[in-house]
């Protein structure tokens, strides 16, 4: 049912890591629901009506964005930003 807090811990370390939160444009209503909820106050809307990925260093993915999200156009996506292949 509910995972240890050091399994969600692991989890959550991983999609700092490897993802970031990523918009389906057309879809989105601007309805400002996932800015609302987002507890560092970044302008998700924003960035669900340019379609870029939220891509700033301060979010930390923490899924409020993607969960309250009533028309499911967010999503986490992998990314290779933090990989030590510089």
């Amino acid at each position: 049912m509910f995972r240890k807090r050091s399994q969600d811990k692991g989890q959550r370390r991983w999609v700092r890591a490897k993802a970031w939160v990523v918009p389906e444009s057309p879809r989105c209503v601007q309805c400002g629901i996932c800015s609302f909820y987002c507890p560092i106050d970044i302008d998700v809307r924003r960035h669900a009506w340019l379609g870029v990925p939220v891509n700033d260093s301060y979010c930390l993915t923490c899924g409020e964005c993607v969960a309250r999200c009533p028309r499911g156009v967010l999503r986490f996506e992998q990314t290779d930003l933090f990989s030590g292949d510089k």
